[in-house]
């Protein structure tokens, strides 16, 4: 399928600071590319100048083959923004803020109120459509930004961290509906501290750093290039340690095991098609009298991906405030 997204060798300064550094990305229509890395990464100006919000100091961008600057006005019209923090007035009701955005957005007004209830009632909003939107909660703010952003049937939508802060209830509701855009056609690209979320929903993912991508490809790829599965096991006695990495078979071990004196543990990379390897490791270490106190058998997870390629551990907490 044609990308509906394209990004080729974009710079951005800030003064002395490089927020992007040469990206490429590219997403294909009616997918959603994930946008993963740490604070201060460039996720939130790639976002800003895919979405005609910034301007490049250099490389080119495309949305469904319109460039974000010299046809900025007309890509605007393809795409829908939902930021960091929810951008609806408080003293509106919901119905009236949609029915703003649409009206914005050159909707005819029958089309805007038809289109603003569909929406109220997709996201589960209906009852509360003639409310003030400050009193809503902070999960149905979500909701009702997501609605404003598409409103328009946008073909390409930027979600900049859609579910901070939110529950888990209220995060999966907002999973569900991006998994109905997309089945729509939509394009999305997702920036998200939550690895989670990112494995459930993106179908590529780009990791970045220091404003270039520095890895990327399906979840199941980038997991995959970390290896097989791992055991971990927590020692009774954690001095025991030593004798433990010793005491392993090597017919059970993949890879080099990876002992942490300061929590007792060891990590065991393991065989992923040898269902006999955690009574084997077992009866190893009972036979040189090492008592296990607890055992995890766990693949490798996007979690991991992230601290191997960038170094920074994840952080589900929400960000004070925009991020270059």
């Amino acid at each position: 399928m044609p990308d509906a997204l394209r990004a080729e060798d974009l710079h951005k300064s800030f003064g002395d600071v490089k927020s992007l550094d040469g990206l490429d990305l590219a997403a294909a229509e009616g997918s959603v590319l994930g946008l993963l890395g740490p604070n201060g990464a460039g996720k939130t100006t790639a976002v800003r100048v895919l979405a005609t919000l910034l301007e490049p100091d250099s490389g080119h961008a495309r949305i469904c083959g319109l460039d974000v600057v010299g046809q900025a006005r007309q890509v605007r019209r393809m795409i829908g923004l939902t930021g960091q923090f929810a951008a609806v007035d408080g003293m509106l009701t919901g119905l009236e803020n949609l029915e703003l955005i649409g009206r914005l957005g050159r909707l005819g007004r029958r089309e805007t109120r038809r289109r603003a209830r569909e929406l109220l009632e997709r996201l589960g909003l209906a009852d509360v459509a003639d409310r003030q939107v400050r009193t809503y909660s902070g999960g149905m703010q979500r909701r009702l930004d997501l609605a404003a952003s598409i409103i328009g049937r946008p073909r390409v939508l930027f979600l900049d961290e859609p579910t901070t802060g939110l529950d888990l209830p209220s995060r999966r509701a907002l999973w569900t509906v991006i998994d109905e855009l997309v089945a729509d056609g939509t394009t999305i690209l997702l920036t998200t501290q939550y690895l989670e979320e990112a494995d459930r929903l993106s179908d590529r993912i780009v990791v970045l750093d220091r404003g270039r991508a520095i890895t990327s490809g399906t979840p199941g790829e980038l997991k995959a290039e970390l290896g097989g599965p791992r055991i971990e096991l927590r020692l009774t006695d954690p001095t025991a340690l030593p004798a433990a990495v010793h005491a392993l078979p090597e017919q059970a071990v993949q890879g080099s095991p990876q002992p942490d004196e300061r929590t007792g543990t060891l990590v065991v990379p393991v065989r992923a098609d040898d269902d006999a390897v955690i009574p084997a490791l077992l009866a190893a270490l009972q036979e040189n009298g090492i008592a296990v106190a607890e055992l995890v058998f766990r693949q490798p997870t996007l979690d991991d991906v992230f601290l191997a390629v960038t170094g920074a551990e994840t952080t589900a907490a929400p960000t004070k405030g925009p991020t270059p």
